[in-house]
């Protein structure tokens, strides 16, 4: 397995013009030592709670809870009917005062306070602690439990992940090891995203044997507090939280949100339209797909007019694509 690219300090300018467009994840040793948090979580669990405690609006928070017999691991029953833990709601003071009570619980029963959105359930928190690299409009969110393990997944988004207390270690695999990765169900997921079946710390080769293939491809680090790692777009990662309190926040950000359209819903389509035609049906959609979608042939509206473009246009036709969007709505309300 490969180690992940490290830096120790970076600009705004470097990490928009070098590191994104590389697409390579890389770690930021110490980007965030100097927030708040971090040195509280520095000094002990005691003093970070306290700390977090004061932002705290006392609303409910989305919160997986599960039995210790799971040590940790967030993931399916034994049928893949559902799930070895449930999602409800809980309040952050009564949560991290169980975490604390559990912490030398070998294993401890899973709490996971997750993807909670800073800005709304604890205000003034991200003012205090600060990321440069990114605009502040971006807005971040926070991960807070004990020892848990979250399975190789992906993010339709990029996404700076800052380790604020304990350590965690992350496993990533290019986009292009999905084959190897052994997906779970699309439709019944832990979070909403896809996961790979495979246990990364005890994987089953005999059940899953090109998987050895996706870790020859693999680049792993463990982050201390104060760190933080870039998740390039739709990299899949597997995130092992070490210690009896870990928290996180990270920023996930793309294109303007009232632009974006979920690539996922045309793999959906395409899945239910195309997948069951004939073969030869298939790889001529395939063709229609290469050139109008993915450029193979270069600019496929390269000798029309400017205004008869359509669709077709250079620049994001986000008037077109509104009117597209409703005649995909109705025709698909058809079927």
């Amino acid at each position: 397995m490969n180690t992940i690219k490290e830096v120790s300090s970076i600009t705004s300018e470097h990490f928009r013009n070098e590191i994104v467009r590389s697409s390579q994840p890389v770690v930021i040793r110490g980007l965030v030592n100097d927030w708040p948090m971090v040195q509280a979580a520095k000094k002990s669990n005691l003093a970070f709670c306290d700390y977090l405690k004061r932002f705290d609006r006392g609303l409910n928070l989305d919160t997986m809870t599960g039995p210790a017999s799971i040590k940790g691991r967030i993931f399916y029953n034994s049928d893949l009917s559902g799930l070895n833990s449930r999602m409800g709601q809980s309040k952050l003071g009564p949560s991290l005062d169980y975490i604390i009570e559990h912490a030398k619980d070998d294993p401890a029963p899973l709490l996971a306070m997750q993807s909670v959105v800073i800005s709304q359930y604890l205000p003034g928190l991200q003012l205090e602690n600060k990321l440069h690299l990114l605009p502040d409009a971006i807005s971040p969110r926070i991960w807070i439990g004990g020892k848990a393990i979250v399975a190789a997944h992906y993010d339709a988004a990029e996404n700076i992940a800052c380790c604020v207390a304990g350590k965690r270690k992350f496993t990533l695999f290019p986009p292009e090891q999905i084959a190897n990765l052994y997906i779970g169900p699309l439709e019944l997921t832990p979070a909403g995203a896809t996961i790979s079946m495979v246990d990364l710390e005890n994987p089953d080769f005999e059940k899953y044997p090109n998987f050895q293939h996706a870790l020859n491809a693999a680049q792993q680090a463990v982050l201390e507090p104060g760190d933080a790692i870039y998740i390039p777009y739709l990299w899949w990662h597997n995130v092992q939280a070490l210690d009896e309190l870990n928290v996180l926040i990270n920023y996930w950000w793309g294109e303007p949100e009232e632009e974006r359209i979920d690539p996922r819903n045309a793999l959906y389509h395409a899945m239910m339209t195309i997948r069951f035609l004939p073969p030869h049906y298939r790889e001529h959609w395939k063709h229609m797909f290469d050139h109008y979608v993915f450029h193979k042939n270069g600019d496929p509206g390269e000798h029309l007019p400017e205004e008869r473009l359509g669709i077709l246009s250079r620049t994001k036709p986000i008037a077109m694509i509104k009117k597209m969007r409703l005649a995909l709505a109705k025709a698909l309300s058809r079927t």
